[in-house]
């Protein structure tokens, strides 16, 4: 698929159907996420695949119940690990570089799936806590995003953008 294809197809999806996703399918999503920029290609971020129906229901409980995050196959969440990003870069790396490579990552793993004929949808409400325990999370981990995926089983409500002239300011 032609990558502004992949922009013009990409939609929040929050309804799953049960066909699974094979490992070579989210091995191509993660591969392609670990080809992502970071700052200083310190790579400030760690993902952990959540598939069992017991860790989703929990994240589903610790995401103010969103209960699509149970119907997709894989939830793949984000975490920043500032520590990895303060080695070179200290407070700035710490406190924002690393979120950024994790985001940056995360955004990656979208537009990978949708390529792929996939479904996903950007989950950042959560209490992040929770989300650290549930995962097993190492200590200094910290979750920024989480991204279920899988086949959609509804279309997406396609929601008006604002306009390039509303967005871009000429400096």
């Amino acid at each position: 698929m032609d990558l502004f294809d992949v922009f013009a197809k990409r939609h929040s999806i929050r309804a799953f159907s049960e066909q699974p996703v094979t490992d070579d399918v989210l091995r191509q999503i993660l591969e392609s996420v670990n080809r992502a920029p970071s700052a200083g290609n310190l790579q400030a971020f760690d993902i952990y695949q959540v598939t069992k129906e017991e860790h989703k229901k929990a994240i589903m409980h610790a995401s103010y119940d969103q209960e699509f995050l149970v119907q997709a196959p894989v939830v793949l969440v984000f975490c920043a690990v500032p520590s990895r990003s303060a080695v070179r870069y200290t407070e700035r790396g710490e406190t924002l570089y690393c979120i950024q490579d994790a985001t940056i990552a995360c955004t990656f793993a979208m537009l990978a799936a949708t390529a792929l004929g996939l479904g996903s949808v950007w989950v950042g409400a959560f209490d992040e806590e929770a989300v650290h325990k549930i995962i097993g999370a190492e200590s200094g981990h910290r979750p920024v995003a989480m991204l279920p995926i899988g086949y959609p089983n509804a279309a997406p409500r396609i929601r008006p953008r604002r306009a390039l002239e509303d967005i871009v300011h000429r400096v």
